[in-house]
């Protein structure tokens, strides 16, 4: 079975992709969010030319030619594009077998505990507190995790004083069995972080991300080394070889790769079995809730060594104005704290006629 076409479907946040097959076959995938219609160009312009003709049933031997080919661009929008192609081929083997995605990679469906992931910095101690625990009484969320520091801060606050107060406003608003989890954001120097982390463990918060920038693994093994809480990371990360690196040197206690930003399920999966080896846990990030949520579902159903939750995003209204109306009928819904990955084939969700109708639209197709 051959592919035959290459759909995208995009606006400027979010990049659909449609794979059809020389039999008519046809699976549904998506690239990274954000300037996803620049994406859509690689796809294009440097994914397609490699996977039109192709099997589309080997999925790993287009996920290992395509950067071999693109060798020059060893960046992250090719892999966001291979992303949007490995996730399309695997709705389309999924829903040609009958088989949940998860299924297919070994695992098998069923729930997933999450976690509430705020994305608010802009948000008072109060606020926060105060949403969350509301959002534990609709949900049964049992985890929470809030932001501290700047986002590439500099050891500097969003506000002065702002982490000093919403640390313990949380710990204090929250039972002991409710875990509470920080995101810094690339913030902090080694020293700062060192010392943001010993608060941290002082007021009972489990698990801290990022607290250096990202791309200096070296500041980060610092705080890892240092620290007993949980050190984690990796969202960005989107070269395989480093990630071996990173888990070769023991940068991090929990390995966070992003679906959509590394390249797709297999590399993922990948990244996965690498800190599995190293007897290292797997909490993905699934920042919001278009696509990318329901890929990391499919994944924590999969590998041998899966987090303790789901990065699920609470943002709603005027945060993420663009993840609405993307679906014909929604993907996601949290009960007592769990989502639930159905036996429905392939990623069991269609993108939704009306947002189809209104994206910009091209093709990419083998020839008479």
């Amino acid at each position: 079975m051959k592919i035959r076409s290459i759909e995208t479907f995009t606006d400027p946040f979010v990049c659909f992709v449609r794979v059809t097959s020389d039999t008519g076959a046809q699976g549904w995938g998506q690239v990274a969010p954000y300037y996803a219609d620049i994406t859509a160009q690689v796809v294009h312009r440097q994914v397609a030319p490699y996977a039109l003709g192709q099997d589309a049933f080997d999925i790993a031997h287009l996920m290992e030619i395509i950067p071999e080919k693109e060798h020059k661009f060893p960046g992250s929008y090719l892999r966001r594009a291979m992303g949007g192609l490995d996730t399309a081929l695997f709705d389309l083997r999924g829903k040609l077998e009958g088989k949940p995605v998860c299924e297919l990679l070994g695992g098998t469906p069923g729930k997933v505990r999450a976690y509430g992931s705020s994305m608010k910095r802009d948000i008072t101690p109060d606020d926060e507190v105060d949403r969350l625990k509301r959002l534990q009484n609709e949900c049964g969320f049992t985890a929470f995790k809030f932001r501290i520091g700047a986002e590439c801060g500099h050891d500097q606050d969003e506000w002065p004083g702002r982490t000093e107060a919403i640390v313990p406003a949380m710990r204090g608003a929250f039972a002991d069995d409710t875990q509470l989890m920080v995101d810094a954001n690339s913030c902090y120097s080694p020293a700062k972080a060192i010392e943001t982390g010993r608060f941290l463990e002082d007021n009972g918060i489990s698990h801290y991300e990022e607290p250096c920038p990202y791309w200096h693994y070296d500041q980060t093994k610092q705080v890892s080394d240092a620290l007993n809480i949980d050190v984690a990371g990796g969202e960005q990360d989107c070269s395989l070889v480093d990630w071996q690196r990173m888990v070769d040197g023991r940068v991090v206690d929990i390995v966070q790769p992003d679906v959509c930003y590394l390249g797709g399920m297999l590399r993922s999966m990948k990244v996965a079995q690498m800190a599995h080896q190293a007897g290292i846990p797997c909490t993905p990030h699934s920042a919001n809730l278009s696509l990318v949520t329901l890929f990391t579902m499919h994944l924590l159903r999969a590998i041998p060594n899966p987090g303790k939750y789901l990065e699920f995003s609470i943002e709603e209204g005027d945060y993420y104005p663009w993840q609405y109306g993307l679906f014909a009928s929604e993907p996601y819904e949290v009960e007592d704290g769990h989502v639930t990955v159905t036996d429905a084939p392939g990623w069991g969700v269609e993108v939704a006629p009306e947002w189809l109708a209104k994206s910009a639209y091209q093709i990419s197709e083998v020839e008479a």
